[in-house]
């Protein structure tokens, strides 16, 4: 089977609505609820309509389409910059470090404080593949491809991008890190306050939350061994962003504790390593594995593929590929090696 991402349409509601459900909680991106995916897609398809080169708040959400079915089975999200709407908040791990000269001691105690480091930042989200489809590297394809899109539209998007892995939920559906931190001052439970803050912001955390720091000694065991850690589901999505260069620097999600992952976006590996050039075959046999995209906006596709140079710069490309992207001989292909 061939499968192809392309930018969403309002027509793949139903699709995404019935991944949304297979979610579990924890995944404010993908909310189990349709006004909210309305809006989500009415926003993209202004993003993808703005032909403007420049950097602003927009929403770009992309699916992932059998070719065969036309079925969709997975999907993921960029946001250029984030933290506009409403502040864009995060809990950041740091170390205070205090000497008693009269006891000769050393005493470091760790602390969360509530900050809005990452505001403007762009940011990889939203990613969710399908559990019937998880096979065959369609992960990647979805993850990878994302940063094939942001060199494609590389003015669109800020410096620094990041993304936030969703943490530990328990079998209930709860979160040890909400029930030990917020969920003490808000009197919501981890379903509530995360299906609020999908479909209304977190707004209301800035006018709840105490802004003085947390320290970590005085929560619960159960809330301090998941600081910082990534659902079980997640631990193949960490070590792929770390591959690109990502790297975890104390930020955590306020609601469940997640990791949030930071990177210099042109330092992304992904991005780094992409290139175009011009089409000059299509019926390529034998050739290096690759991820190709090609077209702008709402035009934009892409699908793994074989990919040859000629000693010009110019791409030979497989013809399955040829026909998954639409494209002919003196197209612009962009590529990264898979």
């Amino acid at each position: 089977m061939t499968f192809r991402l392309r930018a969403a349409r309002i027509s793949d509601l139903e699709h995404l609505y019935e991944m949304a459900k297979l979610t579990g909680g924890g995944f404010t991106n993908l909310p189990p609820d349709r006004p909210a995916l309305t809006a989500k897609l009415e926003r993209a398809s202004e993003a993808f309509a703005n032909n403007e080169d420049g950097l602003c708040d927009e929403q770009f959400v992309l699916v992932l389409e059998n070719l065969q079915t036309r079925k969709i089975a997975g999907t993921c999200q960029l946001m250029t910059m984030v933290g506009q709407q409403w502040p864009f908040y995060s809990y950041r791990l740091n170390t205070l470090t205090q000497y008693s000269q009269e006891l000769d001691r050393t005493v470091r105690a760790e602390l969360l404080s509530l900050v809005t480091d990452l505001e403007g930042s762009s940011e990889v989200g939203g990613l969710f593949l399908h559990p019937n489809e998880r096979a065959g590297g369609l992960g990647l394809l979805l993850a990878r491809s994302r940063y094939l899109f942001v060199a494609m539209h590389r003015n669109r998007f800020a410096d620094r991008i990041l993304a936030e892995l969703r943490g530990i939920i328990d079998e209930r559906g709860g979160s040890p890190f909400w029930d030990g931190v917020a969920g003490r001052f808000f009197g919501m439970s981890f379903q509530d306050a995360d299906y609020f803050n999908a479909i209304n912001g977190n707004q209301f955390i800035a006018d709840l939350m105490p802004k003085h720091p947390v320290y970590v000694s005085m929560l619960s065991n159960d809330a301090r061994s998941v600081i910082g850690v990534p659902h079980p589901t997640g631990r193949a999505a960490m070590r792929m962003l770390e591959n690109e260069g990502f790297r975890y620097d104390g930020y955590v999600d306020i609601f469940d504790g997640g990791p949030s992952m930071v990177a210099r976006t042109d330092d992304v590996v992904s991005v780094k390593g992409s290139t175009s050039a011009r089409l000059a075959s299509v019926d390529l046999g034998e050739g290096e594995r690759a991820i190709l995209a090609t077209g702008r906006l709402e035009t934009f596709r892409a699908c793994y593929g074989a990919r040859q140079f000629d000693g010009d710069g110019n791409i030979a490309i497989d013809a399955a590929a040829a026909d998954a992207l639409d494209v002919s001989e003196g197209d612009t292909v962009w590529s990264v090696a898979r």
